[in-house]
C-alpha cells in the first residue's frame, strides 16, 4: 500500500498535521472536498483533533494512525479529518462541548468524534483510545468495528440522538434576560471562592495536575490592589503560587519558559511542552506581581521568560512561534517526554567545578533522590538566603556561580537532539505574548522587549491584516512558511488590540493607534451580537458550523468576550467614542448570568465589570520626547490596574478627534510637560510640570 497516495494532508502548513502526511490513513484537512466526499458515500466522519506539542496525540499516532491494519479499517468505513486545534479553535469549542454532552466528561486531546456525513453532527465520541485493550477501554480498531456497525444499524436512535443535541446546541445560546444592574458582588465572591480553592501548602489552586489558571492570579492581583487598603491575603494567594511556580520544575530553571502544566501538587514535574500562550499570560502576572510585591525570584523569572521567548520563539521575520513539543529523541530516535531538560548528578559534576557543582546541586536538588524516571529535573529546593548561611558566602558570590554552572549546563544542553518547534505564527497567542513583553518592558525598563513586541506587530500588520481602500481591514488567524490564511477568530481580534493598547503606554506610534482603532471597528462589524450583545467567536461571514458558540468563561486561555470588553472600553475612554462603550456594556450585561453564577469561571469578564462599575483613568501627557522618557521612567514602577497612561510628543500629528485637543491650551516653559487626568468620560483641567507627579 502506498502510504501517500491519498494522504491529503501534505499540502498543509500546518506542522502537526504535516505530521500525519506520510501515515498509511488517508487523511484530509477539513474543508469541502472531505466534506462532500462523506456525504456522496454515505460514510461517517473520523474527526481527529490534536496539536503539534500535544503528548497523547503522538502516542495514538504510533499506536494507531501509523499502523497498516488500522488505517485499512479507518479508510474502509470512515472519511478521516485531522484537524490542528490551533488553527481551527473553532471546530474545537464546538466538538470539545459536544464531546462533554455526549459522555458526560470533560473532553482533551486528542479528541477523537464520529460524525454523520450529511450534517457533521456527532453521534460518539472520546480522546484518546488504545491499541490493545486497556485502561478499560476498547482498542481503538475494536471501538471501529463497533462505531461503523452503530451507524449502519442504528440509524433511526442516531437520529433521535441527534435531534436532541441539535436542540441542546441551540439552546446554549438564546438570549439571556440580562439583569438591571451589574454590581461589586461577583468580584467579591470570586475572591472567597479562589481562597477556598487554594492550596495553601503548594500554591495554586485545586489538585494535580496544577494548571497555572493566570485569570484567577489576575483577578487577585486586582482585587489586592483596588482596595483602599491592600488586601493582604489576596496579594499573599497569588504571590504564593506565582513563587512555587518560579521555583518548581514546570518553570524550566536553564533555559527559561514555563511547561503547560504540572503532574504533581509540587509544580515539580511538568507536562512539558511550552507554549506561547501560557508564557505570555505567566510574562504578565510575574511582571505586575513583581511591581506589586518586588521580589528578585518574580524579577529573574520575568527577564528569563522574555529572554527565552525572544532567543528561541521569535522569527527572523518578527512572529512568535507556537510551541515545543512534550517530548524528545535519542540517539536511537526514540521519543521520550522530558528527555531534553534532566540530568543526572555525574553528568553535572562533570561538566561544572567543584565549587559550581556544590552550590548547584543544592539549589536544584541534584543532591536528592530522582524525581523523573531515573533522571533529576531541576527544582529549586534551597533559597538563596539558605544558600548564603549553608556556604558562608554572600548571596551575590552565590549567584554568580549558579550563573556560571547555568551558562556551562545550557552550552551542553543546546547540542542534544531539541524538541520540535511548531513555528506557525497564531495572530491571538502572538496577542498574549506581545503584551506580555510590552508589559515587561514598561516595568522592568527593558526597551528590547518593546522592540521584540514591535517587530511582532509588524509582522502581523504586514503579513496577517488586508484593508482595502474604504472597507475595514481583515486579519487572517495563522501565518507558515510564507501562507498566512483562515479567517480570524473573535480571540485574534480582541487578544491584538489589548496588545496595542499595552505596547502603545510603552512607546507611542501613531500606527499603532490606527491599527487598533482599525482592529477594534473590525472587531465590532464582523463578531458583535447585534440583537443581544457579546461577540460570536466566529465572524458574520465565516463557514457556517452546527452551531456558533459565544462564550463567556475563561478556559486555558482568557476568554475572547472577557478581553474584548476589557480593550474595547479602553479604547472607547482613550478615544472619546462610545460605541466601543456601549458594545463592552452589552456585552457585560448578556454575560450577567452566567457572571453572578460562577465568577471564578469568569475572571477576564470581571476585569471588564471592575473598569465599568469603577471607570479607569487615562492619562494623557504631551510634551518633549526627552522629557517624556524621563517622567516614564519615574511612573512606571507601580502597578496601578485602573490607570492607562499614554506619552504623546508634543509635535505628533494626525491625531484622532479624542487626542487632538489634549495639548497645551497656552504657553509652557521649554521642555514642559502637560497632562490631563481624566476619570472615565470626564477630564480635569490641564496640569504642568511638577504639579503632575503630585497628582499622580
Amino acid at each position: 500500500m502506498d502510504k501517500k497516495s491519498n494522504n491529503k494532508l501534505s499540502q498543509e502548513t500546518s506542522p502537526y498535521l504535516l505530521q500525519h502526511a506520510d501515515n498509511p490513513v488517508d487523511w484530509y484537512p477539513w474543508g469541502k472536498e472531505a466534506l462532500v466526499l462523506a456525504k456522496t458515500h454515505n460514510k461517517p466522519i473520523l474527526l481527529s483533533i490534536g496539536y503539534s506539542a500535544c503528548h497523547w496525540c503522538h502516542v495514538m499516532a504510533h499506536e494507531s494512525f501509523e499502523d497498516e491494519n488500522t488505517a485499512i479499517l479507518m479508510n474502509e468505513h470512515f472519511v478521516n479529518i485531522k484537524v490542528d486545534r490551533e488553527e481551527r479553535p473553532d471546530l474545537d469549542k464546538l466538538y470539545q462541548s459536544v464531546h462533554q454532552m455526549l459522555t458526560q466528561r470533560s473532553g482533551g486531546w486528542p479528541l477523537t468524534m464520529f460524525l454523520m456525513p450529511d450534517d457533521q453532527m456527532p453521534f460518539f465520541g472520546g480522546t484518546y483510545f488504545p491499541d490493545k485493550p486497556r485502561y478499560q477501554m476498547p482498542s481503538f480498531k475494536q471501538l471501529l468495528f463497533q462505531v461503523s456497525n452503530l451507524f449502519k444499524e442504528r440509524k433511526d436512535d442516531i437520529q433521535k440522538q441527534n435531534d436532541s443535541l441539535a436542540d441542546a446546541l441551540s439552546s446554549i445560546y438564546k438570549a439571556q434576560n440580562p439583569i438591571s444592574s451589574l454590581s461589586s458582588a461577583s468580584l467579591d465572591q470570586a475572591r472567597l471562592d479562589l481562597q477556598q480553592q487554594f492550596d495553601h501548602e503548594q500554591g495554586g489552586f485545586g489538585v494535580a495536575p496544577k494548571f497555572p489558571h493566570t485569570p484567577f492570579i489576575e483577578r487577585l492581583l486586582r482585587h489586592a490592589s483596588g482596595q483602599d487598603t491592600i488586601d493582604e491575603k489576596a496579594l499573599s494567594i497569588a504571590t504564593f503560587t506565582l513563587e512555587k511556580m518560579a521555583r518548581g520544575g514546570v518553570n524550566d530553571q536553564l533555559g527559561g519558559g514555563f511547561c503547560r502544566y504540572s503532574t504533581d501538587n509540587d509544580w515539580m514535574i511538568p507536562h512539558f511542552e511550552k507554549m506561547l500562550y501560557d508564557n505570555g499570560c505567566l510574562l504578565a502576572e510575574y511582571v505586575h506581581a513583581n511591581a506589586l510585591k518586588p521580589s528578585p525570584l518574580f524579577e529573574r523569572t520575568c527577564h528569563e521568560t522574555a529572554q527565552w521567548v525572544m532567543r528561541e520563539m521569535q522569527t527572523e521575520q518578527g512572529g512568535y512561534c507556537s510551541s515545543f513539543d512534550a517530548d524528545s529523541k535519542d540517539e536511537k530516535g526514540h521519543a521520550h517526554e522530558g528527555l531534553f531538560y534532566v540530568w543526572t548528578p555525574k553528568e553535572v559534576a562533570q561538566i561544572l567545578n567543584e565549587q559550581e557543582n556544590a552550590v548547584f546541586s543544592r539549589r536544584f536538588g541534584l543532591d536528592k533522590k530522582a524525581n523523573f524516571e531515573g533522571n533529576w529535573h531541576l527544582h529549586i529546593y534551597a533559597t538563596m538566603q539558605e544558600l548564603a548561611e549553608e556556604f558562608n558566602q554572600p548571596q551575590e558570590a552565590l549567584n554568580k556561580l549558579i550563573d556560571s554552572a547555568k551558562s556551562k549546563l545550557q552550552a551542553v544542553r543546546q547540542k542534544r537532539i531539541w524538541p520540535g518547534r511548531d513555528d506557525k505564527i497564531l495572530t491571538s497567542w502572538n496577542g498574549l505574548m506581545i503584551r506580555g513583553m510590552a508589559l515587561s518592558a514598561r516595568f522592568l525598563q527593558k526597551p528590547e522587549y518593546a522592540r521584540s513586541a514591535t517587530q511582532a506587530v509588524d509582522f502581523i500588520r504586514s503579513t496577517l491584516w488586508s484593508k482595502n481602500k474604504g472597507e475595514n481591514g481583515r486579519l487572517l488567524a495563522t501565518y507558515k512558511d510564507g501562507k498566512a490564511h483562515l479567517n480570524a477568530y473573535l480571540d485574534d481580534y480582541a487578544f491584538l488590540l489589548d496588545a496595542l493598547l499595552e505596547l502603545l503606554q510603552v512607546r507611542w506610534r501613531a500606527i499603532d493607534l490606527d491599527f487598533a482603532v482599525d482592529i477594534a471597528d473590525t472587531l465590532l462589524e464582523q463578531f458583535e451580537d447585534k440583537e443581544n450583545g457579546g461577540f460570536w467567536f466566529v465572524s458574520h461571514d465565516h463557514e457556517q458550523l452546527i452551531q456558533r458558540p459565544k462564550t463567556y468563561a475563561d478556559d486555558a486561555i482568557p476568554n475572547g468576550n472577557g478581553v474584548a470588553v476589557f480593550a474595547l472600553a479602553r479604547l472607547g475612554y482613550l478615544l472619546g467614542e462610545t460605541k466601543y462603550l456601549i458594545s463592552a456594556e452589552r456585552a457585560l450585561k448578556n454575560a450577567s448570568t452566567g457572571i453572578n453564577q460562577a465568577p471564578t469561571a469568569h475572571c477576564t469578564l470581571l476585569k471588564g465589570l471592575e473598569e465599568y462599575l469603577n471607570q479607569p483613568q487615562t492619562v494623557i501627557i504631551r510634551g518633549g520626547e526627552a522629557e517624556l522618557e524621563t517622567l516614564k521612567t519615574k511612573m512606571n514602577t507601580q502597578f496601578m490596574p485602573r490607570r492607562q497612561c499614554y506619552f504623546i510628543p508634543e509635535n505628533e500629528q494626525g491625531l484622532p478627534d479624542g487626542l487632538i485637543d489634549k495639548k497645551p491650551a497656552g504657553p509652557v516653559d521649554k521642555g514642559e510637560l502637560v497632562a490631563y487626568i481624566c476619570e472615565g468620560m470626564t477630564c480635569q483641567q490641564a496640569i504642568k510640570g511638577e504639579l503632575i507627579v503630585a497628582n499622580l
